[in-house]
């Protein structure tokens, strides 16, 4: 079973920067898909951000509404994963979840981390 845990969220101004952590207790490095995703009040989960699994190319893939201002990225010797969001907005406000898939398609969520944009 894979634990993962986020990181990083807080209360931040419009405009400001948060990082976001994953850690994982275990995986499998560059095969594995890794996302953030995020649910705002009311709202359905949305994606964000992904790394794909190295065997479908290992490219990002970003949600129109945060290319340009979010990053994400990976660190497979330490099993993590990171999104550093800029030019934050109020709509950014939602918990932000972790997500990894196995090449076997196996699943695995954090708890989710909350961000909160004042305006």
């Amino acid at each position: 079973q894979v634990r993962l845990v986020e990181s990083g969220g807080g209360l931040v101004q419009a405009g400001g920067s948060l990082r976001l952590s994953c850690a994982a207790s275990e995986s499998g490095g560059s095969r594995d898909t890794m996302g953030w995703y995020r649910q705002a009040p009311g709202k359905q989960r949305e994606i964000v951000a992904r790394i794909l699994s190295i065997l479908w190319g290992g490219g990002t893939n970003y949600a129109d509404s945060v290319k340009g201002r979010f990053t994400i990225s990976r660190d497979n010797a330490k099993n993590a994963m990171y999104l550093q969001m800029n030019s934050l907005k109020p709509e950014d406000t939602a918990v932000y979840y972790c997500n990894l898939r196995t090449i076997s398609g196996r699943e695995y969520w954090g708890q989710g981390t909350q961000v909160t944009v004042s305006s």
